[in-house]
């Protein structure tokens, strides 16, 4: 279905990002509460590290139903439903009474991520078609925008209302922003029953078919998802660890607790805002060496700064360094000759998220062992990894018609 081209910023690619925004905008506020509620329920950080293990299975548990949902009749049902069952989810977990209480809230709070993070993006692949230009990267863009958001006001609403009360706002927040999606958001039903019609449909019976027509193909998208599961791994450790490591090695107070957070969300979404053109100009191999690079030097500083000023801009230089890295993987999963780009995309960002939001919990026991300080500086070692599989990305300067 065609969309209006005219217009830099159509509806439905306002809807599409407000959704990107809103999601980014809950990670965010969930930051400054992860302390908070650390504290109230007396987890130490692997049972912390536990918690947020369930908060990953939640999310992986729903990705698949909501892929399910999307390939029967389009993305615009579930991103509404998650997006309306999102805005409780973390006054649940906030005010949950018990440790009992807190693991099926926070995976209640996971799956509906999840579960809007797949329908969110499945709706801007279909804006971007209608509209016949990339969208996607200014899509991550207003999600790191909304986390930088959630974090920065955060710590200070919380200080000044409470951690229910924030949550209640953030909530509020979610349903406002609720109504500019359901009126304004692509209705994409038509192009799935299209897609259907055509032979093009998802899912799994797809997969299977594709590793039948070509197993090389279908090994390169699974290598490229291996990669962005690496690169998000730091992402992970800033969302859930970043509050933890300011106020437990650092000593910093509620208010500034979510800053670092604030400041790699920042960084990030102007990157990634810029991250296009960046690309054009270098290509995708290099520009992910050069950032690659970037975001190892800005982990080194977050581990061994010693100051909250100084790991503070080292969490901006990883948001820096990381903004670009996981986008460009993805073009690449989708220009997989052999594969169509539907599924070469599902099969990367099925690898990378699930690893991204399991691998949090590893953070928090090895955190135990030798302390966040020296988990962060470990990831700037992994990060080589990314720079030494930089190859891998070649495909994605592909241009398809």
């Amino acid at each position: 279905m065609a969309l209006d081209r005219a217009g830099f910023f159509p509806p439905a690619r306002t809807a599409v990002a407000i959704a990107f925004l809103v999601n980014g905008f809950a990670i965010g506020s969930w930051a400054p509460q992860v302390p908070i509620l650390a504290g109230r329920l007396g987890f130490s950080e692997g049972a912390l590290g536990l918690l947020i293990l369930v908060f990953g299975l939640g999310a992986v548990a729903a990705m698949p139903a909501i892929g399910a949902a999307i390939s029967r009749g389009g993305s615009r049902r579930p991103l509404i439903a998650t997006h309306l069952l999102l805005a409780p989810a973390l006054t649940l977990l906030v005010v949950a009474p018990s440790p009992l209480l807190a693991v099926p809230a926070i995976f209640f709070f996971g799956m509906m991520l999840g579960g809007m993070d797949v329908a969110m993006n499945a709706n801007a692949v279909a804006v971007e078609r209608g509209m016949g230009r990339a969208i996607m990267s200014s899509c991550h863009g207003f999600w790191s925008m909304g986390g930088m958001i959630g974090a920065g006001i955060g710590g200070p609403v919380i200080a000044a209302l409470g951690a229910p009360a924030h949550a209640v706002l953030a909530g509020l927040l979610t349903l406002a922003a609720l109504l500019v999606v359901v009126k304004l958001g692509h209705d994409d039903r038509l192009d799935h029953e299209a897609a259907q019609e055509t032979g093009g449909g998802g899912g799994l019976a797809a997969i299977i078919a594709a590793a039948r027509r070509d197993r090389s193909a279908l090994v390169t998208a699974l290598a490229i998802g291996v990669f962005a599961l690496i690169a998000m791994l730091p992402e992970g450790a800033a969302i859930d660890w970043s509050a933890i490591y300011l106020r437990g090695t650092l000593g910093a107070d509620v208010v500034t607790s979510g800053l670092a957070f604030a400041a790699f969300s920042a960084a990030m979404a102007t990157f990634r805002f810029l991250g296009d053109g960046i690309r054009d100009r270098l290509g995708a191999v290099n520009t992910v060496r050069l950032f690659s690079l970037v975001a190892a030097s800005g982990l080194l500083l977050t581990g061994l700064g010693g100051s909250l000023p100084i790991v503070i801009c080292g969490f901006a230089l990883t948001g820096i360094g990381l903004s670009n890295i996981v986008p460009i993987a993805f073009s690449a999963a989708g220009n997989v000759p052999g594969l169509k780009p539907g599924i070469g995309i599902s099969i990367a960002t099925a690898i990378g998220y699930s690893g991204g939001l399991l691998a949090p919990s590893a953070i928090g026991l090895l955190a135990e062992s030798v302390g966040l300080a020296d988990v962060y500086v470990g990831m700037s070692a992994l990060v080589l990894v990314v720079l030494a599989l930089s190859g891998m990305m070649a495909g994605a300067d592909a241009r398809k018609a």
